[in-house]
């Protein structure tokens, strides 16, 4: 399946998740989703974009390994489902907006922490979103001046 798809299918379950429970379960799924897309550009991506790109993939693992959540049915990873990644400026596009509304997600769970491990669990993911959405965003940077740069290229 289509990462920016994936990524929309993210995007609604998050907005539609009730309790900490689902909203972790869909932070955790969007880290996924960035570590796997991430690697994906790590490996095949632009050469200006794999430094970024590999960062992102240890920024999310990170992410989503300091949630504590139930173990999920290997059909309901949607990361898994990650088959293409057809436009990478939209890609990047939609996973920087899924990304900011992990961190405000997260900024609301870690309002209501009854606990003192589950507000540190958010912290810790807040960062990892954060950092995730700075390289996303860098990585854009770096399309746009290689897309500059490549009609200059051709004409000389």
């Amino acid at each position: 399946m289509d990462a920016v798809r994936l990524i929309v299918a993210n995007r609604r379950a998050l907005a539609g998740s009730g309790g900490a429970p689902e909203i972790l379960t869909e932070v955790w799924q969007a880290q996924a989703l960035a570590q796997a897309i991430g690697s994906r550009l790590a490996v095949l991506g632009p050469p200006e974009l794999r430094g970024e790109a590999l960062g992102l993939t240890e920024l999310a693992g990170r992410g989503g390994g300091a949630l504590d959540i139930s173990v999920l049915d290997p059909a309901e990873l949607r990361a898994a489902q990650l088959t293409e990644l057809d436009d990478i400026r939209q890609t990047l596009l939609c996973l920087g907006g899924l990304l900011g509304e992990v961190g405000i997600a997260l900024v609301g769970m870690t309002s209501a922490a009854d606990d003192e491990a589950t507000y540190w669990q958010c912290m810790e993911a807040i960062d990892a979103a954060d950092e995730s959405r700075d390289r996303v965003l860098e990585m854009l940077r770096k399309l746009a001046a290689r897309e500059e740069a490549l009609p200059e290229r051709e004409a000389g």
